[in-house]
């Protein structure tokens, strides 16, 4: 039974209430798995990309499929040091399974994605991050409200006075890389976010309008 509480004092306390959610499957949308949640918390940056793949549903652990791999090999870490840098969310929390007769993975319905907006607003609200980085159209408009996702790629937008990079989706099955203007694109943007966390890491480096 999903618990939603009125308020939360503590990232643990959501946490526990995120992993037991259930909100989608109650009202009737088709899912893969239960939630899948960050392994660690401490981090300073947040990340928001679409929903889990299979292998993560099946894991509970976030990014660990190829699009994964592909995602930290573009940001230059390690598997260690790229979840203890950022919270990992998505705008939706269990795997929403593959897309019936086709290839690839379901979209979550927009009923889906408010429903999961409950979480992600509590995580920046407890988690108060130095950047936050977008991977995918789906997470940066469900954040910002912004489209389309080439239009701002390897631009630094803001949400409340945090800084807030948006990355394209690592997904193999995407075309978006396959133009040259596009790879340039990513370049800037992993400058960016690369700046944004040598920022976070040096000291006072969070500016007060992001506090």
């Amino acid at each position: 039974m999903t618990r939603r509480r009125s308020s939360y004092r503590s990232l643990a306390s959501l946490q526990r209430d995120i992993a037991v959610c259930r909100a989608c499957a109650e009202a009737g949308y088709r899912l893969e798995s239960l939630p899948v949640a960050a392994p660690l918390t401490g981090q300073r940056a947040y990340l928001l990309g679409q929903a889990p793949g299979m292998q993560e549903g099946a894991e509970r652990r976030p990014w660990r499929g190829r699009a994964g791999r592909t995602l930290r090999r573009w940001l230059e870490l390690d598997e260690d040091d790229f979840y203890a840098t950022f919270y990992c969310a998505s705008v939706t929390r269990c795997y929403p399974g593959a897309i019936a007769g086709g290839r690839g993975d379901r979209v979550p319905t927009r009923a889906e994605r408010a429903l999961c907006a409950f979480w992600r607003d509590w995580e920046l609200r407890l988690l108060d991050p130095g950047v936050i980085v977008t991977v995918g159209g789906l997470a940066l408009q469900s954040l910002l409200g912004r489209s389309p996702l080439t239009d701002s790629v390897g631009h630094r937008l803001d949400r409340s006075g945090t800084p807030v990079v948006p990355l394209p989706h690592p997904s193999g099955a995407s075309g978006w890389l396959n133009d040259g203007a596009n790879r340039a694109r990513l370049r800037r943007a992993l400058e960016l976010v690369r700046a944004e966390l040598d920022r976070l890491e040096a000291p006072g480096g969070r500016p007060e309008a992001a506090r």
